[in-house]
C-alpha cells in the first residue's frame, strides 16, 4: 500500500451502531431497550412499534451495516490493511458487549471504532463513547481498549457521495422546473439545551452549504426530523413536514429532502421521510424527490479506510473541507456533556414523545 508509515499499533476495527430488530418479536424487546429509564408511556412505544409493522417487523439498519461491513473488509483487503472487522449494537444484537468479549477471546487488545454518525453531540458521539465504556465494563479483564475515530462531517469521502446523490436527486425533476426547485436537507433534531453545548448544528450547517455549493444547488435550508420529547421542552426546528408546507404556500412546485444527517436509508428515513413526509407532500401537493444517502458509496468506504490510516499515522494528512478544518481525535473532557445533562436524555434514547407524534424510531444517532 502507498500509505505512510503506520507507527500506531491497532489490531482490530470496531463498527459501532444503534441497532434495530430484525424479526417482529423482536420489535417490543427492542423498544424496551431504548426507552429503558424513560418515562414513556407503553402506548406510544406501541404506536412507535407500529411503525415497524408497516416494515414487516424489521428494520434495515441491520442489513445496512452488514452491507458496509463487507464493502469495508474488501476495501482494507485491497489495501493490505490487515484489520479484522467487528460489529456491536448499543440497542440490538450484536450487543457491544457480547462483540468486546469475542474480540477479547480473539486476542485483539487494541481497537479503532468507526461510529455511523458524522457529526458531534452528546448522542452522536460522547453517548456512543461511553456506551464502549460501559461495554469494555461489561466485558470483563481483558477487554479491548478501543478508540473512537473523529467525526467526518466534512471530509471529502463524505461531501462528494451526498453531492453526486443531491445532483442525481435533482435530476429526476423536470427539467422546466429544475432551476426553480428547493433543497431540504435533514438532520436528527436534538433539544435545544443540548445543541446550545455542542457542535452539532453548526457542523449540518457546514455540510449543508458544501454539498449544496457542490451540486450548484441555490435554494436551500437546513431543517430537522424525528423530534421526540415533551413538546413543552424546544428542540431545533423547523420540522421538515411543517418546512413542505411553509414551501407550498410559498408557491414552490419541487423540492428534493436530503437527509444529510444520516448515512444510510434505515427506519427514521423509511418512515419519517418516505412515509410520513411524503404522505404531507401528496396532500398538499408539492413534489418531493427524495436523494439517497452514502451507504455504500465508494468514496464513502474509502474515506472510513482513510481514517483508519489517519489515525494509525505519524503526523498524518486530516482532509477536511470548508472553512472549519478536521476535529480533533480525542474530544475535550467536557465535550458535549452540559448538553446532555441539561437535556435529560439525548434524542436519540428517545425522551417522553411529543403530544403530536409519537417517539421516533431514533435507530439513528443525530
Amino acid at each position: 500500500m502507498n500509505d505512510p508509515q503506520l507507527t500506531e499499533p491497532y489490531d482490530a476495527l470496531l463498527v459501532v451502531s444503534f441497532g434495530g430488530p430484525e424479526a417482529p418479536d423482536e420489535v417490543l424487546p427492542f423498544l424496551e431497550n431504548v426507552l429503558r429509564g424513560r418515562n414513556v408511556p407503553r402506548e406510544r412505544m406501541l404506536q412507535v412499534a407500529h411503525h415497524y409493522d408497516l416494515f414487516g417487523g424489521v428494520s434495515p439498519i441491520n442489513g445496512q451495516n452488514r452491507a458496509l461491513i463487507a464493502a469495508l473488509e474488501r476495501e482494507l483487503a485491497a489495501s493490505d490493511l490487515n484489520l479484522p472487522v467487528y460489529w456491536g449494537n448499543r440497542n440490538w444484537h450484536p450487543l457491544l458487549a457480547d462483540t468486546l468479549r469475542e474480540m477479547r477471546a480473539d486476542g485483539q487488545r487494541r481497537a479503532l471504532a468507526f461510529v455511523t454518525s458524522a457529526y458531534s453531540s452528546y448522542s452522536g458521539c460522547r453517548q456512543y463513547r461511553e456506551d464502549i465504556e460501559r461495554a469494555r465494563e461489561a466485558a470483563g479483564e481483558g477487554a479491548p481498549q478501543v478508540d473512537k475515530l473523529r467525526v467526518f462531517y466534512n471530509h471529502p469521502g463524505f461531501i462528494a457521495p451526498n453531492v453526486e446523490n443531491l445532483q442525481a436527486a435533482l435530476a429526476e425533476i423536470p427539467a422546466d422546473r429544475r432551476d426553480g426547485a428547493h433543497v431540504a436537507f435533514t438532520a436528527h433534531s436534538i433539544p435545544l439545551s443540548m445543541a446550545t453545548n455542542c457542535d452539532y448544528q453548526a457542523q449540518l450547517s457546514e455540510t449543508c452549504r458544501l454539498v449544496a455549493e457542490g451540486a450548484r444547488a441555490p435554494r436551500w435550508q437546513l431543517v430537522f426530523q424525528s423530534r421526540s420529547g415533551s413538546p413543552a421542552q424546544p428542540w431545533l426546528e423547523p420540522d421538515i413536514c411543517d418546512h413542505l408546507r411553509a414551501l407550498k404556500a410559498s408557491g414552490a412546485t419541487d423540492v428534493v429532502v436530503a437527509p444529510v444527517g444520516f448515512i444510510s436509508d434505515h427506519m427514521e428515513v423509511l418512515y419519517d421521510l418516505d412515509t410520513e413526509a411524503r404522505q404531507v407532500a401528496s396532500e398538499i401537493g408539492i413534489n418531493l424527490v427524495r436523494a439517497a444517502t452514502v451507504g455504500t458509496h465508494p468514496a464513502f468506504i474509502k474515506m472510513i479506510r482513510d481514517l483508519i490510516v489517519e489515525r494509525m499515522t505519524n503526523d498524518p494528512v486530516r482532509p477536511a473541507l470548508g472553512m472549519r478544518g478536521a476535529k480533533e481525535d480525542v474530544c475535550p473532557a467536557d465535550c458535549c456533556l452540559m448538553g446532555a445533562a441539561a437535556a435529560g436524555r439525548p434524542a436519540a434514547t428517545a425522551q417522553a414523545p411529543h403530544a403530536a407524534r409519537p417517539a421516533s424510531t431514533n435507530e439513528r444517532p443525530a
